[in-house]
């Protein structure tokens, strides 16, 4: 018996749609016998891995992956950089204050020198017969957008391209993001902001930096936004070096009813001896008011990047890099969402999936006390730009958290305080000041009742110890207005007036953030110097340029500026150095970003700036003698001076080649630094004693390294061992 086969099944488009949630996915597609594929894009290898993981492409290639209808590849941060101002000019190799200002018509891009492998490799895949597109799927924000165009453009690809845009690298959310690309051409205005940011950076850094280093006779770097932050550690310095404490004096009485009262502060202590001695005289208080106000606190916003750097940095010690390298890991295992956020709030699509989170992460840090959930605190979708405010995933739950290192973890578990805390209750508590008359002056006291402990009480869970011990609330009696009560003890009291702080990173964080707030008319979106992503960055360059210098303990450093920091900012004009001028730029970023501004309106004040700049500037008299290097010793091979620059220590005579690296390979080989002191040592007494130097095999060891000069003058190093060579 013949059997008439079933008439075959027209596919369904949502069938796809469910396939691909099952991770089954459609068969690739072919054109003409050949198998389509779309390359896929992303910033890193461990991310591409992600990617491939979830859509099928298991095959290892080189530099890329690829299987099921897939090529999933990756950049290794900029692999197209802009080019050096010679290749414009084969002049500008020298610097010259007469072919300044560099501003270039037509701008050229180089593939950086490391990594041209990687590169070629993409190029190569995206000129591929069977690729019929390409997804951008670089990191969700300016940086990324631009990372992906210039290798696009600079490859010389015409095909299409779709958007990846995550905010979480969990599989169900990898999935969606594939479902739901999005036109390149949504994101244009992004690449344009990313585009002016670094052409204005460059341009400020190259002509800046040549133009003063050619004022002073040596190598100075100054950048858009490293300078201002720069101005910012140096004025602070300044503040607190011209501050001149102020005495004060206050008369503390300690009541027969329980408590302590003060008095005003007096600026002649003559004054608070007498009052001291009336009250000592009188013996009594009257309680003149006794007031009492009920106050709320509500609970902290989630965290965006900044605020986690500055808590991570308050209560970890953890400098704002090392946060943004933790909460970066954390981002690419899966258990954080994307962490270069500026914004505090989540969207309104989230409020149905929020509770399950919250309580998911309260079971994976044992919270076994109900959770209030109060979602709509933390739901404000106007205020959410590219990605929504930091939180813990769901994939947290299932993970073995002790296992991670400990930095990713205390992060993790600062991020997951902060969800636990922000949809929590309020904080209350009652707020009694008592105010008495003693003497003909008054005395008062505040105390404080709690409440309710709202969201403290899931705080002081999470981050016990980190908080450390907290002040004790003061309770007051109960008395009433007009009572009387004795005097049991009278005390003078001797104080002083505080200088500013000095800068930590939280704090620096901080005014960075809100730079030129003041000056910004009402309405303007208020953006600070740099972004939340960009902040760190900027610290750990000036850092490593030697114009800023940690120091303190383990936990709690200062940011101090160098001699060398406070020279640069001395001769540096207002317009280079001011906040408000680079937060304007932020805030016209911005708004290229949203499509408000043109970016060429942006680049001509650029190229207006730069070459006013270059016109009007000139050497500051008496600067010379501030920007002088400092002399550290003698050259063994001529006789000059050595002096210390960004890279080393160098002979001050151009025609000696003597020089002591900083970065010095064979120093290294011992597992040790050549830092000031040993460079000081081998100057004054052409030896220095070393001790744990390690083995190749990884023994210590004592020795005394040599300096010597070879014929043509360059440095060279021996070892003595004790006991002779």
């Amino acid at each position: 018996m013949n059997r008439k086969k079933p008439a075959r099944k027209i596919p369904n488009p949502s069938d796809f749609k469910a396939a691909f949630c099952r991770r089954t996915y459609c068969n690739p597609k072919q054109i003409g016998g050949i198998l389509i594929a779309k390359l896929i894009v992303a910033e890193k290898p461990s991310v591409a891995m992600s990617y491939a993981k979830v859509l099928g492409a298991t095959s290892r290639q080189d530099g890329y992956l690829e299987g099921n209808g897939y090529l999933v590849s990756w950049c290794v941060g900029h692999l197209v950089e802009l080019a050096p101002p010679n290749v414009y000019d084969a002049k500008y190799v020298k610097w010259s204050i007469a072919d300044l200002p560099i501003l270039p018509q037509k701008w050229q891009y180089l593939v950086s020198a490391g990594t041209k492998k990687q590169f070629g490799i993409l190029q190569k895949l995206m000129h591929r017969p069977d690729v019929d597109s390409v997804i951008c799927a670089t990191d969700a924000g300016r940086e990324g957008e631009l990372i992906f165009r210039l290798v696009y453009q600079q490859a010389g690809c015409k095909k299409p391209f779709s958007r990846l845009w995550l905010s979480s690298m969990e599989e169900t959310a990898i999935r969606e993001g594939f479902q739901k690309l999005k036109p390149s051409t949504e994101y244009d205005a992004l690449y344009n902001a990313a585009l002016c940011r670094e052409r204005a950076d460059w341009m400020v850094g190259i002509n800046a930096s040549r133009l003063f280093s050619c004022l002073y006779g040596q190598p100075l770097a100054v950048g858009r936004v490293m300078t201002p932050v720069l101005a910012m550690t140096v004025v602070r310095e300044a503040a607190i070096a011209a501050f001149v404490p102020e005495k004060f004096y206050t008369v503390d009485l300690e009541l027969t009813s329980g408590c302590t009262a003060s008095s005003k502060r007096f600026a002649q202590k003559e004054d608070a001896e007498l009052l001291l001695s009336k009250c000592r005289k009188e013996g009594r208080a009257t309680v003149q008011k006794m007031e009492r106000k009920e106050k709320s606190e509500s609970p902290p916003q989630l965290y965006d990047l900044t605020a986690l750097q500055r808590d991570a940095n308050r209560l970890l010690g953890f400098t704002a890099q090392q946060t943004l390298d933790y909460a970066q890991s954390l981002y690419e295992k899966r258990l954080i969402t994307y962490p270069r956020t500026d914004s505090c709030f989540l969207t309104e699509d989230m409020a149905a999936s929020l509770p399950g989170l919250v309580t998911a992460t309260g079971k994976a840090f044992a919270v076994e006390e109900p959770i209030p959930i109060h979602v709509q605190q933390v739901i404000n979708g106007s205020k959410v730009t590219d990605h929504h405010a930091l939180l813990p995933t769901k994939s947290m739950a299932n993970a073995d958290l002790a296992a991670l290192p400990a930095g990713e973890r205390n992060v993790l578990r600062l991020i997951s305080a902060r969800l636990l805390c922000a949809v929590g209750e309020p904080h209350r508590y009652a707020e009694t000041t008592l105010t008495t008359i003693c003497a003909g002056e008054e005395f008062s006291v505040k105390g404080k009742a709690v409440l309710s402990d709202g969201w403290k009480a899931m705080e002081r869970k999470m981050l016990g110890e980190l908080l450390g011990k907290q002040k004790e609330a003061v309770v007051l009696p109960d008395v009433q207005e007009q009572s009387r009560c004795s005097v049991s003890g009278a005390e003078l009291k001797e104080g002083q007036t505080s200088p500013p702080k000095h800068f930590t990173e939280d704090l620096l964080l901080h005014a960075m953030e809100t730079a030129s707030a003041d000056s910004m008319p009402e309405g303007v979106e208020r953006q600070g110097i740099g972004t939340p992503a960009t902040r760190a960055a900027t610290i750990e360059k000036l850092v490593q340029k030697g114009f800023l210098e940690r120091k303190g303990t383990k936990k709690t450093k200062v940011l101090l500026p160098t001699d060398k920091g406070k020279a640069l900012i001395t001769v540096m004009p207002e317009e280079i150095q001011s906040p408000e001028m680079t937060a304007d730029w932020e805030t016209k970023l911005l708004q290229i970003e949203r499509g408000e501004m043109e970016p060429s309106e942006f680049m001509t004040e650029i190229n207006t700036m730069i070459t006013e700049l270059v016109k009007n500037t000139e050497m500051k008299k008496g600067a010379n003698a501030l920007m002088k290097n400092k002399i550290i010793g003698i050259c063994p091979n001529c006789g000059a001076n050595v002096v210390e620059r960004e890279k080393g220590w160098f002979c001050e005579n151009r025609e000696c080649r003597f020089v002591l690296w900083k970065d010095n390979a064979f120093f290294k080989r011992l597992g040790k630094h050549l830092d000031a002191h040993v460079a000081d040592k081998l100057l004054r007494d052409g030896r220095v004693r070393l001790k744990d130097c390690k083995s190749a095999k990884g023994k210590t060891y004592n020795a005394t390294v040599l300096l010597s000069c070879e014929a043509d003058g360059r440095s060279k190093f021996s070892l003595e061992f004790e006991g002779g060579c």
